[in-house]
């Protein structure tokens, strides 16, 4: 792993687009979310044993309903058709054939922990969809390479919820300034992997526990080309087109900033999530 000193990027060196993704089974919020410039918007389908992980946790157990993928479906124009499928288990052939079927481009896998797991998944997609890996158990982090070479696998996000879960930290937004995110990264990019991490407030929200720019700034040091548009950015309503385009440009502002600014910023967050 890398010591906390030295940056992930080379200052300057930019990551040329960021990809957003909402979580929706609102066909309204989903035309609007397309014309705004996210770029995956679909429903959350994962329910398997979740309420029982995050019990007591406040996270939310999504209700979105598989009756409602083809208006959503319908409603875009630009935007590729997304699905947090269920972890692996029996009915995932099932399920992936029904979400294909309804013209999924993209399907996130959660919970895995080995590469045999994600051979699974990747060989029952077989090719029909874009696969993205959500890293969120430090038993997939310490098989990480095997499970990066596994064919099929098109991108890995990082989920902060339950990695912060796994390794029984309290503070989810501690890990970005983690030496173990770094590990990640480095390993995610080796590979030649695209590599996406957590979620994105709207920027100047200063309602939620850690201000928006601190993400943005390790969003940035640690190369990360994805990331979820979190609930809270779509809070208070206004124009969602003029939100995205406020993100994409602090988000290139902190990749082109120096080691010194990305230093501080790291700094910045530990200090406000120490406990």
């Amino acid at each position: 792993m890398r010591g906390d000193s030295v940056p992930l990027l080379t200052p300057g060196v930019a990551v040329d687009h960021c990809v957003l993704t909402l979580w929706t089974d609102d066909p309204i919020l989903a035309a609007v979310a397309d014309a705004a410039g996210i770029d995956r918007i679909g429903p959350d389908f994962e329910r398997l044993d979740k309420r029982r992980r995050q019990q007591g946790l406040g996270y939310r157990l999504s209700e979105h309903r598989h009756d409602r993928l083809p208006a959503v479906r319908d409603a875009l124009r630009h935007a590729e058709l997304f699905v947090r499928t269920n972890p692996l288990h029996a009915g995932s052939p099932d399920e992936v054939a029904r979400l294909l079927e309804a013209g999924v481009q993209v399907l996130m896998l959660p919970m895995f922990t080995t590469p045999e797991e994600v051979a699974r998944f990747t060989a029952i997609v077989a090719g029909r969809a874009r696969v993205v890996l959500l890293l969120e158990q430090i038993a997939a982090v310490e098989c990480l390479d095997e499970i990066l070479v596994v064919g099929g696998v098109g991108e890995v996000h990082v989920g902060l919820n339950d990695l912060a879960l796994s390794l029984g930290e309290p503070n989810r937004f501690a890990l970005l300034a983690m030496p173990l995110l770094e590990h990640i990264a480095e390993r995610v990019h080796a590979a030649g992997l695209p590599l996406g991490i957590g979620g994105i407030g709207r920027v100047g929200d200063l309602s939620v526990p850690v201000a928006p720019d601190l993400v943005y700034a390790q969003l940035a040091r640690h190369g990360a080309s994805a990331a979820l548009v979190a609930r809270s950015f779509l809070a208070g309503g206004g124009d969602l087109g003029a939100a995205v385009r406020s993100a994409r440009a602090r988000l290139a502002h902190w990749r082109g900033c120096d080691e010194a600014e990305l230093q501080s910023a790291t700094a910045a967050l530990r200090a406000c999530t120490a406990t």
